[in-house]
C-alpha cells in the first residue's frame, strides 16, 4: 500500500501573481485599435483599484489580452476582479458600436511559483505580438504597458 502526500490547500506565496488571459468571443479580432485598447487599459485601472488587484505588465492583442496581476487585500476575488472588468468593457464595446458578447465566458490564470517563471512568462507575453506577425520588436507594439511594478 502506497502512502500519498496530502496536497497543499493553500500555497503561501507573498505576494502571489496571476497571469492572466481573456480572448475575445469567436476569437473577433477588434481590440487592437488606439480607442478600444484605450478603453480596455483605462477599465482594468479602474477595475483593479475597486476589487483589490495591482496590475503589472498587459498586452493587449487583438483578439485577447495578456495581464498580470497580484491581490492587494488578502479575500481579494480574482474572479470579481475579472467579472467586473469583462461587464465594464463590454459595454465600452457597445458604445463604441460593437454588438453581442465581447468576450468569452471564461478566462484563463497561471499562478506563477518563481522569479524564473514570472521572468519567462513577462517575455513570452512581451514576444506575443511579434510571434503574430504584428511588429518586429515588443517595443513597437503600441497596445501593451505596465501600470505598476509587480516583484515576486
Amino acid at each position: 500500500m502506497h502512502k500519498h502526500l496530502r496536497r497543499l490547500e493553500q500555497v503561501w506565496l507573498q505576494p502571489q501573481i496571476y497571469l492572466v488571459t481573456i480572448c475575445t468571443t469567436q476569437r473577433r479580432r477588434l481590440l487592437a485599435t488606439q480607442t478600444m485598447a484605450g478603453e480596455i487599459v483605462t477599465a482594468l485601472q479602474d477595475a483593479s483599484e475597486r476589487t483589490g488587484w495591482r496590475v503589472g505588465r498587459y498586452a493587449v492583442m487583438p483578439d485577447h489580452v495578456h495581464f498580470f496581476c497580484s491581490p492587494v487585500i488578502e479575500d481579494a476575488e480574482l474572479s470579481e476582479f475579472v467579472g467586473l472588468w469583462k461587464r465594464w468593457t463590454t459595454r465600452l464595446a457597445w458604445g463604441l458600436g460593437h454588438e453581442g458578447r465581447l468576450w468569452q465566458p471564461e478566462f484563463f490564470d497561471h499562478l506563477l511559483r518563481s522569479d524564473e517563471s514570472y521572468a519567462e512568462k513577462q517575455e513570452y507575453v512581451a514576444q506575443n505580438p511579434v510571434r503574430a506577425g504584428l511588429c518586429e520588436t515588443p517595443e513597437q507594439w503600441p497596445y501593451q504597458g505596465e501600470m505598476v511594478a509587480l516583484e515576486m
